[in-house]
């Protein structure tokens, strides 16, 4: 019998991520500053509204590095 263990960590370190993944999105409508930070932007037209959330995109760019670098660390 082969030894498992390689993947039974990569598969737990996939399950925390995605239960991470899953409470994020049920907070991210009680954290108030979440898509409106400085720098994001929000064009409404008549017809058409645009909405680029630049500077979240790259707080959670940041965060995402940052957990993904102590994950990766030896």
């Amino acid at each position: 019998m082969s030894d498992f263990t390689g993947l039974g960590k990569i598969l737990l370190v996939i399950g925390l991520v995605v239960a991470g993944l899953g409470l994020l999105l049920l907070l991210a409508g009680k954290i108030p500053w979440v898509g409106r930070l400085p720098g994001d932007f929000l064009f409404k037209g008549k017809h058409v509204t645009f909405y680029f959330p630049l500077m979240t995109s790259l707080v959670v760019s940041i965060i995402l590095t940052i957990v993904l670098w102590f994950i990766n660390r030896r």
